[in-house]
């Protein structure tokens, strides 16, 4: 909970212009590849398989480190390892798996901040092929000492963070805010779910067609949040973000529908 009000405080921050955002400014974590598993240029992965990176990192304040697979410049089709609060100086683990049996990656960006679209550069990149190898090894042959060590490390601080959050209580404005905002988050979700379901149901054509895009971006985005929570529950920590990003589109849009149908004296 504390983590989804620290994700509003930012989202806020940066909503606001000028001297807010200027005033929460650091610079950007420094971020070193040390070593891969599997190691290579040119890795083939088996159908189970996890890309992991060991990662040297200095920061000021605390950062996220998040890894992203790219191939020929665009984001591939891969899960990637989700981030704890690193601070000082010390050592991250970065990992990826394909989503795709046909996926690439020949390029992996390694991006440091507090989550926002400005505020999380890329740090660092490691030019590396990793393609689907039927024949290749699974997780679990031979990987390094490194690889356990850190993974333990991350589930021990995901556990001690959790800890705290539980044991620190809400003050009265981080409880109106969090209260409004996800009253607010739900009513855009239902909106954006029910305003293209009652168009779909309503409306005939041309008309039912189109508002039928809006209604499956909706399906889209909330199956995807559910699954992914259901597989990783910190895969979708700013949840209420995503349904703004979708449910408002999708509200906009059977809107302008509504009144061109509304110009044009369509009925039915």
């Amino acid at each position: 909970m504390k983590a989804m009000i620290h994700g509003v405080w930012l989202m806020l921050a940066v909503l606001l212009p000028g001297p807010l955002h200027a005033a929460t400014a650091d610079a950007p974590a420094q971020v070193q590849v040390l070593d891969t598993w599997p190691q290579g240029d040119d890795v083939a992965l088996g159908p189970s398989a996890h890309f992991y990176l060991r990662l040297a990192y200095r920061s000021d304040h605390p950062v996220g480190i998040w890894v992203q697979g790219y191939f020929r410049g665009k984001p591939a089709p891969v899960g990637t390892s989700p981030s704890i609060r690193y601070d000082g100086e010390g050592e991250a683990l970065g990992w990826l798996f394909f989503l795709k049996p046909d996926a690439q990656v020949d390029e992996i960006r390694i991006t440091a901040g507090d989550g926002s679209l400005d505020g999380t550069p890329v740090v660092a990149t490691l030019p590396v092929h990793l393609y689907a190898g039927a024949d290749a090894a699974d997780d679990g042959a031979g990987t390094p000492a490194w690889v356990d060590e850190l993974l333990a490390r991350q589930r021990d601080a995901q556990r001690a963070a959790a800890a705290r959050n539980a044991a620190t209580p809400m003050g009265a404005g981080e409880t109106v805010l969090f209260s409004g905002f996800m009253l607010l988050m739900f009513a855009i979700a239902i909106g954006g779910l029910a305003l293209p379901a009652w168009a779909c149901w309503r409306w005939r054509g041309g008309w039912r067609l189109a508002a039928a895009v809006p209604a499956a971006l909706m399906v889209l985005v909330v199956g995807r949040i559910v699954t992914g929570v259901a597989a990783d529950p910190t895969s979708h920590n700013l949840w209420p973000f995503e349904l703004l990003q979708a449910g408002v589109p999708a509200m906009l849009a059977i809107g302008v529908m509504a009144l061109l149908r509304r110009s044009r004296g369509t009925r039915g």
